[in-house]
């Protein structure tokens, strides 16, 4: 059963509604920057031995790591956003109408949550950007860039340059390929549910099965926003370590308080 972070709302606000925590969301909407179509998915439910206590919980300039990506990914994307985390996993307080589901199989890599996510929404989105909890300077600008490669049929957008239909967009950027920080048709759902059944858990064996496009830097930065917001892609920083996490603040501290506009 879906579990829901809203205060006082006993049902599924309405689609295209959703409440964030992070100031800045009024600025974000003011600046003319529509929402993209699609949902969210936050994988939550990793063991973060590297980092010595849960990422999830860490604090972010006065709110918690998974709280201020929930609430980016609510900044620019129209549709819902559900957090994976694994069974019984505590969370910290969210932003209202975050949806919560469990990661089925624990321990087998990221795929079993990144399906399950997919599967979550897939009634009410053609595609969703998969983020994991650890990339604190995640921007707006970016989930747009990599889910506009797949933009739903019925989105007004112009079809991409290439003309090619993909099921998968997938960042190619700092030495690695970028599977929880990229877009995914929800259709893949039951894909994924075929390879978790056989045991596999890694997102390349998928990739190996789908059509997917690979967007390396200099494809991410033609787009115009994302260039002007995030020219280092500092977005696909991801924290795994303490020392990780206190570079990734003193970054956010040189250039504000690390909530992108």
């Amino acid at each position: 059963m879906t579990e829901f972070y809203a205060p006082g709302v006993t049902e599924l606000p309405a689609p295209g509604v959703m409440e964030a925590s992070a100031p800045g969301v009024m600025a974000h909407q003011a600046a003319g920057r529509r929402r993209r179509p699609g949902a969210g998915v936050v994988v939550a439910g990793g063991r973060s031995s590297r980092m010595g206590s849960s990422k999830a919980w860490l604090d972010w300039h006065g709110e918690t790591l998974l709280s201020r990506t929930v609430a980016v990914l609510g900044r620019a994307l129209d549709g819902p956003v559900v957090v994976v985390r694994a069974a019984g996993q505590e969370l910290p307080q969210l932003p209202a109408g975050t949806e919560i589901v469990d990661d089925p199989v624990p321990d087998r890599g990221p795929l079993p949550a990144i399906g399950v996510g997919l599967g979550h929404v897939a009634d009410r989105s053609a595609v969703a950007f998969v983020a994991s909890v650890d990339l604190p300077l995640l921007h707006p600008a970016f989930v747009v860039r990599v889910l506009g490669a797949l933009a739903p049929a019925d989105d007004p957008a112009p079809a991409p340059a290439h003309g090619a239909v993909h099921d998968v967009a997938l960042p190619v950027a700092h030495g690695h390929h970028q599977p929880l920080a990229a877009a995914y048709r929800t259709s893949l759902a039951a894909e994924i549910a075929e390879l978790v059944a056989a045991g596999i858990g890694r997102p390349p064996s998928l990739f190996d099965r789908v059509r997917v496009l690979r967007l390396d830097e200099s494809a991410l930065l033609t787009d115009p926003d994302l260039a002007r917001a995030d020219p280092d892609l500092a977005s696909l920083t991801n924290v795994n370590t303490p020392d990780e996490y206190a570079a990734a603040l003193a970054r956010s501290a040189g250039a504000g308080d690390g909530r992108p506009s």
